[in-house]
């Protein structure tokens, strides 16, 4: 296939925005990129993509995000409202992942799956719970992303909670499936990591077992300070902090996720630094469960991999962009802080590191020959003019998730002129409403 008539936004770094060019695709990956007339002559039997003047660009990247909750919209949580972090998790997310059966996990994966689709979010790092249905469980999240097209990275929440028994089948849960995507080809649209919840739910014993059976090059996806509980909690359990707790274990490392990260001191971000472990900001998550927001400016100025996920609200990573640019003003009482650029670090530069590191070296996102054809339409009219250094600001203040046109990973049209092409968004919303009735029953038996 080729794309024409494209305005091409690489994201190289420097970053370049080409017209005039027109965009090869072979199988998974972008052939060639060249001067339009001579490539329409090259490749007179190739079908046709006519962007009509629209934006092409690499598709949006989530680092961190949870399918699980998504029967949590317009759930009824019996009062008094939760009043911190702690009584959200007891009030709303573990009864709600306790109410979870497989039928519920596959229903939930393809809604935000379709979502991600629409809003040109073309890969995901989900981190998934349900402690009634744990074996086999990755396999239906595994299931979700080939039947709708969507790339992504899943694992399986580690939590002592539930007692032993769940902790040990959560632990098996993600051993089971590194070994079964490590064999998987270049083209797999899924890959796997080990899963833990947090440190406020995990014993010394269960570190110890996580740490022994963790494979060699395998990382550890797990929140980290997202509230302050969680530094409290491991400095009464170990008399560590929460990062020299998890270090002690071997848990930090270049493959190592950690979400959030609101509460770390000056140390713990020296030692993500010095073990290149990545940190997962998620702006909207965190001013929803009032947990206060990370200095991210001066993390990233430290060195320290920050990317951008979104913990579960929706796939439209741009709503992520906006509120994180905005965020960091207000809490900070600043105007100077989080600027849009630095924005374009986190979700583009450093998300397509991320996943081009789980994806054994494959470039992802970004428009240059040899790279996974992972590319959104968007059209967008700007009324002043786009240019290179101003493009991250355009895009805070002018551009909007529906205007994303068309969604393609690995070469595979998802969605075209707005029409999802692999799967029927109607069929699977009824049966994720019928469920979520199911659901919220299960949930309410529980208080």
């Amino acid at each position: 296939m080729i794309i024409i008539n494209a305005k091409l936004i690489s994201w190289n770094n420097p970053n370049s925005i080409d017209t005039g060019q027109a965009v090869v695709l072979a199988g998974s990956v972008i052939k060639e990129i060249g001067n339009q007339t001579e490539i329409v002559y090259k490749y007179p039997e190739e079908e046709v993509l006519d962007a009509k003047g629209q934006y092409l660009m690499p598709g949006l990247i989530c680092a961190h995000t949870h399918f699980y909750g998504t029967f949590s919209r317009g759930l009824y949580i019996p009062p008094p409202a939760p009043a911190d972090f702690p009584e959200i998790l007891q009030k709303l997310w573990w009864p709600l992942d306790q109410s979870l059966l497989a039928e519920d996990v596959k229903y939930s994966s393809l809604v935000c799956m379709i979502d991600a689709i629409k809003h040109g979010t073309t890969t995901l790092f989900d981190h998934h719970a349900s402690p009634n249905f744990i074996d086999g469980s990755l396999d239906v999240i595994e299931e979700a992303f080939l039947k709708t097209g969507v790339r992504g990275v899943v694992c399986y929440e580690v939590t002592d909670r539930g007692g032993m028994d769940k902790s040990n089948e959560g632990i098996k849960e993600n051993l089971r499936m590194i070994k079964k995507l490590d064999t998987a080809g270049s083209d797999h649209l899924v890959k796997a990591t080990f899963g833990m919840h947090a440190s406020l739910t995990l014993s010394e014993e269960t570190l110890e077992k996580c740490c022994t059976l963790l494979p060699t090059n395998s990382g550890i996806h797990i929140h980290t300070a997202e509230h302050w509980v969680d530094e409290y909690d491991s400095i009464n359990k170990s008399g560590l902090r929460v990062i020299n707790r998890l270090n002690k274990f071997g848990i930090l490392g270049e493959k190592s996720i950690f979400a959030h990260g609101v509460h770390l001191d000056h140390a713990e971000i020296e030692l993500l630094i010095d073990t290149k472990t990545w940190l997962s900001h998620q702006p909207r998550s965190n001013l929803n469960n009032a947990v206060g927001l990370g200095d991210v400016d001066s993390q990233i100025r430290a060195g320290l991999r920050v990317c951008l996920g979104n913990d579960g609200f929706s796939n439209a990573m741009w709503d992520e962009w906006r509120t994180c640019y905005l965020a960091h003003k207000g809490w900070n009482r600043d105007p100077r802080r989080m600027g849009a650029n630095t924005i374009v670090d986190m979700a583009v530069y450093n998300n397509s590191a991320l996943v081009t590191q789980f994806f054994g070296g494959e470039r992802i996102g970004i428009i240059e020959q040899g790279a996974k054809a992972d590319l959104i339409l968007v059209d967008y009219e700007p009324v002043t003019e786009l240019t290179v250094e101003n493009l991250p600001w355009q895009i805070i203040f002018g551009f909007r998730d529906s205007m994303v046109t068309t969604t393609i990973i690995n070469g595979k049209i998802l969605m075209k002129d707005r029409q999802l092409t692999t799967i029927d968004e109607k069929e699977v919303n009824s049966k994720a409403r019928e469920l979520s009735t199911e659901v919220w029953q299960r949930y309410a038996k529980q208080f």
